[in-house]
């Protein structure tokens, strides 16, 4: 657990007295937030994008423009 800020969201600017703008200051890692979720995103994408290379206008019966993987 990391020491919490003094004061309410400031974007990125370090704000003196505080605590933990202090500690990052000397080098502590930012809090990551849920890598969960990061991973999932990955994985929808390469899931996405083997879909599309894997797709076969022939055998899905595509029109003469294929439109697959458009959203």
């Amino acid at each position: 657990m990391t020491t919490s800020h003094s004061h309410g969201p400031n974007f990125g600017r370090h704000v003196d007295g505080c605590p933990r703008c202090a500690e990052l200051a000397s080098g502590a890692e930012p809090v990551r937030w849920s890598s969960s979720r990061a991973q999932r995103d990955r994985d929808d994408d390469q899931q996405r994008a083997r879909e599309i290379r894997e797709h076969d206008c022939t055998r899905a019966g595509c029109s003469v423009v294929c439109t697959f993987g458009d959203w």
